[in-house]
């Protein structure tokens, strides 16, 4: 096989930061428990793990692993180790009430009702993903689980996955937007050569270790090696000489598992629509942001060929959400926005902006520079693939179907937590009220009375069009936060002598 010469460090990164493995459409996510410490650590010494280089061909399966902080405890991580990794993570996503609203994990949505994910009983220790060619993933799973791992290790949960092509549940293309990592560093970060939306991201939004969008470095666990003759085998912290970084290479894994209620989706759309299926069509795609071929709506911008781009788009031609509106999917989870709106040319009309002067409508809030909140989502989807026409029949076969949403963040609470709560679940984005995001909302009532359960689409020929009284299509059934390490994090990780665990 044939690798790449990058300069980047990609033989220390596990391959899912830089690669979403599409070709190895057949997967299987194990929620594990460790049972026996030291066959787990003698485990994860041995196992091979696919790396971020290049390689021709390439892989026919792929294995990678991520750690929820209960699982570094169990494998002697000290806790002055465990303090240097965020909050977030150290308290995962179900251990905190304020955490959970502001996630919208309430009602049906609550950490309470989850299959996995609260509760000592239902908590993980590690993640570990297994990717194959159509038809390999059973070999592939039964040569993982040998008898060392079956010493090692319990199986908490599989979660379900299945291809369904390169659509969601609901039956809109998926992954279109993504962003592109600066593996090369070509791209700096000083605000003021940014003020207009870019695709491309800094490595450090992503992967710890390295300069983020705000030209910093974000915290992480730093470890004196004279104080651990094991942290020898880390990579040097690139910001505080001396020290060894178990970060570096590494990134944080947010897992949900979402379900779909992709019949009650369609049928109420299609009561909300007349049952005119035109009209079906287009409120569905409204509520996304794009139509079912997965074009945007937005069609101010073309390319020379008079061809709308699938993901070369902003917003700024369509302030007032005429074209997509306002409180869109898409334009909730990335609004495509600058440091600063397009009009903002000088200082004076920066300080105006800042402070919010100026402002004559509601859509000209600022919505916060999308560079800071970025996500690489690489998750997959479950259950059997159920159309818009056959949603329509009140002889669907019903079955579960869903997401197992995976993204990769270097700031849980600045990125995925942002996200979650400030653009997909308020009910205040770009100016919109009484609405969430279409999809993912929990039509809860906030604390202060004001519903949540509508989707306007703005008019420019007229009053908005009000949907009301819209039911919640996804529910949450788990989740967790993780730890995916570097290659050599994790063989310190492997390397911990007994007793340098929980206390120490």
């Amino acid at each position: 096989m044939t690798k790449d010469s990058d300069s980047f460090e990609f033989h220390d990164l596990q391959g899912l930061l830089r690669f979403g493995y599409g070709r190895l459409t057949d997967t299987n996510f194990m929620l594990l428990r460790i049972v026996d410490v030291g066959s787990a650590k003698q485990w994860l010494a041995a196992v091979d793990i696919n790396n971020a280089e290049s390689v021709s061909p390439p892989p026919e399966r792929a294995l990678q692993i991520a750690f929820t902080v209960r699982g570094l405890r169990a494998l002697g991580v000290g806790e002055p180790v465990i303090a240097g990794f965020s909050d977030e993570f150290i308290q995962g996503m179900a251990g905190d009430e304020s955490r959970s609203r502001r996630l919208g994990d309430i009602a049906g949505n609550a950490p309470e009702y989850w299959e996995w994910g609260r509760g000592d009983a239902a908590l993980p220790d590690l993640l570990l993903l297994l990717y194959a060619r159509a038809g390999g993933l059973d070999e592939w799973r039964s040569s993982i689980q040998s008898e060392q791992f079956s010493r090692a290790f319990s199986v908490l949960k599989e979660l379900p996955t299945l291809d369904i092509g390169p659509i969601e549940p609901f039956g809109f293309p998926d992954g279109i937007s993504q962003p592109d990592i600066d593996w090369a560093f070509e791209q700096g970060t000083d605000p003021h050569q940014r003020d207009s939306y870019s695709n491309r991201l800094a490595v450090g939004e992503v992967v710890l270790g390295y300069r983020n969008e705000y030209g910093l470095y974000t915290d992480r666990p730093l470890i004196d090696p004279r104080q651990d003759a094991a942290a020898a085998l880390l990579p040097d912290a690139a910001d505080h000489r001396g020290m060894k970084d178990l970060g570096r290479n590494g990134s944080y894994l947010v897992l949900r598992q979402l379900e779909q209620d992709v019949a009650g989706f369609w049928r109420f759309l299609d009561q909300a629509s007349g049952s005119e299926p035109k009209a079906r069509e287009k409120l569905a795609a409204a509520m996304v942001g794009r139509d079912l071929n997965g074009a945007p709506l937005i069609t101010s911008v073309a390319d020379a060929h008079g061809k709308q781009p699938a993901n070369r788009f902003t917003y700024t031609e369509d302030p007032q959400g005429h074209q997509c509106p306002l409180g869109a999917h898409i334009r909730r989870s990335n609004p495509r926005t600058g440091d600063f709106p397009s009009e903002v040319t000088g200082l004076f009309s920066r300080l105006k902006k800042i402070f919010g002067f100026g402002l004559q409508r509601p859509d000209e809030d600022l919505v916060a520079s999308t560079r800071f909140h970025r996500l690489l989502r690489r998750g997959r989807s479950y259950g059997p693939r159920l159309t818009p026409e056959q949603a329509l029949d009140p002889a669907a076969p019903a079955a579960a179907r869903g997401l197992q949403f995976i993204c990769l963040v270097a700031n849980i609470a600045r990125q995925f937590e942002f996200v979650q709560n400030a653009w997909s679940m308020s009910n205040r984005f770009a100016g919109t009220q009484d609405e969430s995001d279409p999809l993912l909302g929990h039509r809860q009532p906030l604390m202060s009375g004001e519903s949540t359960d509508q989707f306007r689409r703005q008019d420019a020929r007229g009053p908005a069009q009000i949907t009301s009284a819209m039911p919640q299509f996804v529910q949450v059934r788990g989740g967790g936060y993780y730890f995916m390490p570097g290659l050599r994090a994790l063989r310190y990780i492997a390397s911990l002598p007994p007793g340098t665990g929980e206390g120490k």
